[in-house]
């Protein structure tokens, strides 16, 4: 009997033209450590930050810019027994002092954290978030926990447990763990004209029209989610956002955003974890409690599924058809997690786009908004339309 292994979904790489990377991976971190921007092999540039006279839980101020529009996030740091209206303080503290000190802000996103807790970003969750435009400081201010762009905690003193170490590593290419018959049918179905209807599947989409699917994994993030999208919206294109439950579970008011201008929303597991290995029930759960995250936002289903780092299994796979997901995958990966800079990223891109492709993009890389305007504009003119999974599956059917 042959044991079972690890092994590379080569057959995609070679149908499609990709291309991989000789270094090793990165490790993943251990469970409640931060899931940092980009942990790439060439760190991300630092976010410029704004320094003024405020409190000390005013823990760091960032901002950035897509070429178009600066957002600023503010990281609050309180005692865990602050009251909301301590909370709200500070925040509404970090707001005015980010407008007051950069003109230029479009936007200001806090997170407020107790400081005894904190544990970055793929820690327990916050206390306290809200998304702030220019427009509405005034509401902001008046409103408090009913601005329409805040979240409270309902229970900070309880969060969900890592079932094992959450991926800090991007996607590289679909790996696929199992034996080799089982490999083998996984090559089949790559090659198969629509492979969904009869698998669940959705490797790459029909090579008889100029069209490829823009796909975003990771989201929703605090600061660069309103930049993403702005500049989606500025170049008139759709695309599905791959979302972590725990990141749109506390940063609900982006889904809704994601929605309003036109985006498919997938699921990328609650934790952002390795499924392989997992138990069903983990593995279901990690599917269900985005879903119900996401639908309770969104109000309609949920119907894609992108396993974290493109790691599966039959098991994998089967969890996901049981829970009624189609689980998509990518043919176009420039690395932008690696941070490679904006000309490889933008080269990479151009080179692996073909008829009926996936790009597999992040939200929360810097590099990519840089890109991206001109990704679209050179697509568009090599005759190339861009559009979210959904639509393409629909087409193709």
């Amino acid at each position: 009997m042959k044991s079972p292994g690890v092994f590379l979904v080569l057959t995609l790489l070679g149908l499609l033209g990709l291309r991989g990377w000789s270094k090793p991976l990165p490790t993943v971190l251990p469970p409640g450590a931060e899931q940092p921007v980009a942990p790439g092999y060439k760190d991300a540039s630092a976010l410029p930050t704004l320094e003024w006279n405020r409190s000390p839980a005013i823990h760091r101020v960032e901002y950035g810019s897509n070429g178009f529009i600066e957002v600023a996030h503010a990281l609050i740091l309180v005692p865990k027994e602050a009251t909301v209206a301590k909370q709200l303080a500070f925040s509404l503290e970090a707001v005015k002092g980010a407008f007051a000190r950069r003109e230029k802000l479009h936007e200001v996103d806090v997170s407020v954290y107790a400081a005894e807790t904190f544990d970055g970003f793929g820690g327990p969750p916050p206390l306290l978030t809200a998304s702030v435009p220019k427009s509405r400081l005034r509401e902001f201010a008046s409103l408090g926990v009913d601005f329409e762009r805040l979240w409270l905690s309902d229970n900070p003193a309880q969060f969900l447990p890592f079932p094992r170490p959450p991926i800090s590593r991007r996607e590289r290419w679909p790996v696929f763990e199992g034996e080799e018959g089982e490999l083998q049918a996984q090559r089949r179905h790559q090659a198969a004209s629509r492979p969904e209807r009869a698998t669940g599947l959705y490797f790459h989409g029909p090579s008889d029209r100029r069209e490829a699917a823009l796909t975003f994994d990771d989201s929703p993030h605090p600061l660069y989610e309103p930049l993403l999208l702005d500049s989606l919206r500025r170049a008139g294109v759709r695309a599905t956002f791959f979302c972590i439950g725990r990141n749109s579970r506390v940063y609900p008011y982006f889904i809704r955003d994601m929605l309003q201008d036109g985006h498919e929303l997938g699921n990328h597991t609650y934790h952002h974890v390795r499924l392989p290995g997992l138990k069903n029930d983990q593995v279901i759960q990690e599917i269900l409690l985005t879903n119900q995250v996401l639908e309770s936002i969104l109000a309609m289903p949920v119907r894609l599924f992108r396993p974290p780092g493109g790691d599966y299994s039959n098991q994998t796979l089967q969890c996901a058809r049981e829970t009624g997901m189609t689980t998509v995958f990518w043919t176009d990966d420039p690395g932008d997690f690696d941070n490679p800079g904006d000309s490889v990223i933008e080269e990479r891109l151009l080179e692996n786009l073909r008829p009926g492709g996936i790009v597999l993009l992040h939200d929360n890389v810097e590099e990519t908004l840089q890109v991206l305007p001109t990704f679209v504009r050179l697509a568009e003119r090599e005759g190339y339309r861009l559009l979210p999974v959904g639509q393409m599956i629909e087409e193709d059917r």
